[in-house]
């Protein structure tokens, strides 16, 4: 069974840490599994990255052929939420996973002009498509902002700002209506319940068989490390509680909720707390919370995540739209509880009160109730060791790429 992993980068972002690991996990179960990005980051052998003969020239005339066909510019009032056309592609992918012929293609995140909407139906192989966001299924955004017009035909898009039935993202639905409704043999990945639940609720994707299995990790490598010690790498207190938030983008990004956090924090009864955060570097107009906040910057290497889940005393991921958050299972791996909104696939992995806390969504005040619930909880060590076990059960990489295998095998089989 050759299975073709296919992804913008490699290592870079969420999604492709995901892929990436699924990856290996299959090859740890001896599949002839191979990767195939535009963006390779790592040294991996097993990763292909796709030759471009695209000079810096001709790179840039590609640059303002993308603003001219994507039109985002007509739209002055769209949010910061991400939004792709996937108008264009400039390089010969499809050629390239015809020419490696896997048994399955397993599509991930492919967008920034990875492949063009229309070029899917060229693909020879069955493609299995995990869906790391709603783009999938949308017109354009990566998250809805909760609008939900997915489930009819887009247009008057709430990420562009847009008031009109035809807008760009009526046109990006319809081509991949067009597309989609020529594509038999492609199944749908719901990394979590919630995502799987959105995209069979789509127009676009209801009629396409759905799965919904979740993202491994390695708990061999994700797994805690001694608090002191990792204290003293960071050059952290020993003497505070420390609580951790992180994101790519983290404090730019309005969808990974910081303006919430910084009212939760204002809002906390624990004391003697100190406040980390990673995937930012700190920003010019820093919040006065009253603490000392450590930026950290961005993270690149899972030594360095470990050591920063074990060092601090709570995880704090407050979203308004999350998927499977990395960041979620991996804390919870490194036996550090998760505080959440109740949002997205967050209850996937956290347990409400066994192995972290699910506040009522985008309420502050509950938040800030979740994380003095976690920092002053007299049964701490059992909600560490709850969250450990809950990984190591349910999302581990053996664990989870036997589900894989199976679902490979169920396509294979027709």
């Amino acid at each position: 069974m050759k299975i073709l992993i296919v992804n913008t980068y490699d290592i870079v972002g969420g999604a492709a840490r995901a892929a990436y690991r699924l990856h290996h996990a299959l090859l740890d179960q001896d599949v002839d599994s191979q990767m195939l990005v535009i963006g390779k980051q790592s040294d991996d052998q097993t990763v292909t990255r796709l030759s471009s003969n695209f000079g810096r020239v001709k790179n840039r005339l590609r640059n303002y052929q993308l603003r001219f066909f994507n039109k985002i510019e007509n739209y002055p009032n769209k949010t910061k939420t991400f939004f792709s056309t996937s108008f264009l592609s400039f390089s010969n992918i499809v050629d390239k996973i015809n020419e490696i012929k896997p048994d399955i293609v397993h599509l991930h995140w492919i967008c920034n002009e990875m492949i063009k909407i229309e070029d899917l139906v060229k693909i020879k192989a069955p493609i299995v498509w995990s869906l790391h966001d709603m783009w999938a299924f949308t017109g354009g955004c990566h998250y809805d902002e909760e609008c939900g017009r997915y489930q009819e035909s887009c247009g008057k898009c709430k990420v562009l700002g847009s008031t009109k039935e035809k807008d760009l993202s009526k046109n990006i639905f319809v081509r991949k209506q067009n597309t989609f409704s020529q594509m038999n043999t492609m199944t749908i990945v719901g990394l979590s319940q919630w995502l799987s639940t959105c995209a069979k609720n789509s127009t676009l994707l209801k009629n396409k068989k759905h799965i919904c299995l979740p993202n491994p990790i390695d708990t061999s490598v994700f797994k805690p490390f001694g608090k002191k010690n990792s204290r003293e790498l960071w050059s952290l207190p020993q003497d505070k509680k420390l609580v951790l938030f992180g994101a790519m983008e983290a404090t730019s990004d309005p969808r990974k909720g910081f303006i919430e956090v910084v009212d939760a924090l204002k809002k906390l009864r624990s004391e003697n707390i100190e406040f980390v955060v990673f995937g930012s570097s700190k920003p010019k107009n820093t919040p006065n919370l009253g603490f000392k906040i450590h930026y950290l910057g961005s993270l690149a290497d899972d030594v360095s995540l470990v050591t920063l889940y074990s060092a601090v005393d709570a995880m704090l991921v407050p979203s308004l739209q999350e998927n499977l958050s990395n960041a979620i299972m991996e804390s919870l791996a490194c036996a550090t509880p998760v505080v959440a909104f109740d949002v997205g696939g967050n209850r996937d992995m956290i347990d409400h009160k066994k192995n972290g806390y699910l506040a009522k969504p985008f309420e502050s005040l509950d938040l800030a109730n979740g994380i003095d619930w976690v920092l002053d909880n007299k049964n701490y060590e059992d909600l560490s060791q709850n969250a450990r076990k809950k990984v190591v059960e349910d999302f581990d990489n053996k664990v989870v790429s036997k589900q894989y295998i199976k679902l490979y095998e169920e396509v294979l089989n027709g």
